[in-house]
């Protein structure tokens, strides 16, 4: 009997065997082949480029092999190198006769971003080809892109979402409160704001003032650019952003110039086919944004610009589990050490930096300002801001040749801080944890969990992040070649808009990431050039193992920020709370424009 059980054991383990191995190869066949549709495309004649307003925008997003195998063939991300360059490629391709751009979920928070996706466009226009656009519904973002377009169509019972601008900032004090936690804080910069979401319950004054200034400034850019496209006088705008539109009809938004025709989806063909010119039985030859991808674009001449993006917060070391801490980082040592090989490589002529960031560790973002000045001294270095080149952000910005921003991107925010977390309320009252003291020095037991930094010990923060922001100031004036009393008279934490920033100095130029690759050109003195992108993207092999040592969490973070929507944010704040430096050089970690 006994041999019996071995024997059933022994076979029902060896089935399970097989079938995990034959699970495991099967499984990486899926992945074989979905990474094998990288061959080049070729694009039949009279086709159309489809772009898609659906997802999260995303400054660049990775060929995320888990959401395929998941069964989200086109992801839940997109990225805006992508769709630049596939407007770009369409522009230049004979066969390509037009855009159709369909309208959905689009999470775009990100004004500078959209605002290129637009000039793009518009640029794409220039070459004499048609874009249209459709949707059941537009939200805002998605409105001010499609508005480029000749013609805005809409569903017969669809929506347009257009409210104006905001921003919610939250407040985590009250919450910590709760468990026993408190921050203790010490900052230099009148506007350094992001320590508010855990010191304060409400808005400082200094804080409203400069948000009223950036959201007045990007929302009158969004009413200039659709006012030139639509032909509507932007108090006429205004005024419908004032009336919440959501709820108006279609008939009403035709009257109001917002749409050019109310259609249902089967009859946007019909309508496509007429701008092709093509009788009504034929198929319309479409092309996506990864297949335009693909397409031979033009070949590449003269010598090589690298474009090396830096998105994220920016980290003294990767966290820990991405899993569960939180999207792309700039990992200061990571960086750096990209920087140095770029340096030496006699290949690479100038390089831009593609930087969409609101800062993050201090010590970091000097680490990275170190590089960039290494860099500047063998070849060109161009910043092309993308979102935010803010604090830490525009801390590795400064030491740059030249500086490119979007009109509407978040800059500047020149001050630093240090947030120091207080768990002492939550061991000693809340879970009973009792402590004791035995020291030979006087501050031997200095930042001890036991208690909270005492009067004394404050004061001596207090003088280490004076140092701090004073050295970050006179980073920014040897950058800027400006002397650091007219550094301060800007400084302080304030956040500029693009637009402002080139006003006092702190940029040197309003363009996009294209505008930059020129200037690195002109600057290196090269005749011919081509652009190749940095860090090159983790492959499928690297992407599986990410996943399986907790190291690499986009597909799984994407679903957490899906889950929890507009709560993902404070969620990712308390759960990273300890494990981010103290001293910080960020603007507030959500901007929360809506």
């Amino acid at each position: 009997m006994k041999d019996f059980f071995k024997n059933v054991f022994a076979t029902v383990v060896g089935i399970a065997l097989f079938f995990a191995i034959v699970g495991f190869f099967g499984f990486i066949s899926i992945i074989g082949m979905l990474a094998s549709g990288d061959s080049a495309v070729k694009v039949k004649d009279n086709s159309v480029l489809v772009l898609n307003l659906k997802g999260a925008l995303q400054e660049r997003a990775e060929d995320d092999i888990m959401a395929q195998v998941m069964g989200e063939v086109n992801g839940a991300s997109i990225g805006l190198d992508d769709i630049l360059e596939a407007i770009s490629k369409a522009k230049d391709n004979d066969n390509v006769k037009g855009i159709y751009i369909e309208s959905g979920v689009f999470g775009s928070d990100s004004p500078a971003s959209n605002h290129a996706i637009r000039e793009a466009l518009l640029d794409f226009k220039k070459s004499g080809k048609w874009i249209v656009a459709y949707g059941d519904q537009y939200i805002q973002s998605a409105y001010y892109i499609c508005s480029a377009a000749d013609q805005v169509w809409i569903n017969p019972l669809g929506e347009i979402d257009w409210h104006g601008l905001g921003s919610t900032p939250y407040y985590l004090k009250d919450v910590m409160a709760k468990f026993g936690v408190k921050v203790q804080l010490t900052k230099v910069g009148t506007y350094k704001s992001a320590p508010e979401t855990f010191t304060s319950d409400h808005m400082s004054d200094a804080n409203r003032e400069q948000v009223t200034e950036y959201i007045t400034g990007i929302w009158d850019q969004m009413l200039t650019d659709v006012s030139a496209s639509r032909k509507i006088s932007k108090e006429l705008l205004n005024a419908y952003a004032d009336s919440i539109t959501m709820f108006s009809t279609t008939a009403d938004y035709q009257k109001q110039k917002l749409i050019d025709k109310a259609l249902y989806y089967d009859q946007v063909k019909p309508e496509i086919r007429k701008l092709l010119k093509i009788d009504a039985d034929k198929d319309i030859n479409t092309i996506g944004i990864s297949q335009m991808l693909a397409t031979k674009g033009k070949k590449d001449k003269g010598e090589e610009v690298a474009v090396y993006y830096a998105y994220g917060n920016i980290v003294s070391q990767q966290v820990e589990n991405q899993i569960m801490g939180g999207g792309h980082a700039i990992v200061g040592p990571d960086v750096a050490e990209d920087l140095e090989k770029l340096a030496k490589d006699d290949k690479v002529k100038a390089v831009v930096l593609r930087i969409n960031s609101g800062g993050g560790s201090a010590y970091a973002s000097e680490q990275i300002w170190r590089a960039v000045t290494r860099l500047k001294e063998k070849k060109p270095v161009v910043v092309s801001m993308g979102g935010m080149a803010a604090s830490g952000g525009y801390y590795m910005s400064c030491a740059a040749n030249w500086i490119v921003a979007e009109p509407t991107t978040l800059t500047g925010s020149i001050g630093i801080f240090g947030m120091f977390p207080d768990f002492s309320g939550l061991l000693t009252e809340k879970l009973g944890v009792k402590f004791d003291e035995v020291k030979t020095n006087k501050n031997t037991t200095f930042g001890t969990m036991a208690r909270p930094f005492n009067a004394e010990e404050m004061a001596i923060l207090d003088k280490y992040i004076q140092r701090g922001y004073e050295l970050f100031r006179k980073r920014v004036a040897d950058g800027r070649k400006q002397p650091v009393e007219a550094i301060e008279k800007i400084a302080q934490g304030h956040v500029w808009l693009g637009k402002d920033a080139l006003g006092n100095k702190l940029v040197d130029q309003l363009g996009n990431l294209d505008d930059a690759v020129k200037k690195a050109a002109e600057l290196a003195k090269l005749k011919e050039h081509h652009t190749k992108a940095y860090p090159s993207m983790p492959s499928w092999q690297e992407q599986l193992l990410n996943q399986a040592t907790g190291k690499g969490g986009s597909y799984l973070d994407r679903e957490l920020r899906l889950t929890l929507g507009e709560f993902y944010a404070p969620f990712m704040q308390l759960r990273t709370i300890s494990q981010q430096d103290a001293i910080q050089a960020r603007i507030p970690f959500e901007p929360n424009i809506k």
